[in-house]
């Protein structure tokens, strides 16, 4: 079972997998979305990506060509999430702004990692499986743990 929404953009020989939920996003060419993922209205995936199983890609997340994302990588969009306005009624749209996030060309990150709303991975940047990523990395950087630091620089 697939659900992608009329307003899904998909580039040319995309890999689709099954039980995703697509809606109001763009795919680049030549990529290739594992099962159970969703991506969210206003994402943006590049070509020659990998979208590994169980992952998440909300709202407001820029993912450019060439980028390995692995099982169950979690992005957020919103710093600070509640259920309710201060009135108490469920929140809307309107009452909290989408945070961008950007995950450059080249860029691989590992699987269960999760990415906080706000953050740029650099270009060919590595971020080590489980890692919380809560501030930028570097291009050519590994980073890893929980809040993610610099292991080493790749080049």
């Amino acid at each position: 079972m697939k659900n992608i929404a009329s307003t899904v953009t998909l580039g040319q020989d995309v890999y689709l997998g099954d039980f995703i939920n697509l809606y109001g996003c763009r795919i680049g060419a030549n990529t290739k979305v594992g099962p159970f993922v969703e991506i969210q209205k206003g994402s943006a995936v590049g070509m020659n990506c990998k979208i590994q199983s169980h992952s998440f890609i909300c709202e407001g997340v820029t993912i450019e060509d060439d980028v390995f994302i692995g099982h169950g990588v979690m992005f957020t969009n919103d710093r600070y999430p509640r259920a309710v306005s201060a009135s108490g009624m469920l929140q809307t749209e309107a009452d909290w702004q989408v945070i961008p996030t950007t995950i450059k060309k080249g860029a691989s990150i590992g699987s269960n990692a999760t990415i906080l709303c706000g953050v740029t991975v650099g270009e060919g940047a590595i971020v080590g499986a489980g890692s919380v990523v809560t501030k930028d990395v570097p291009p050519d950087t590994i980073v890893a743990g929980n809040p993610a630091k610099m292991i080493r620089k790749l080049r």
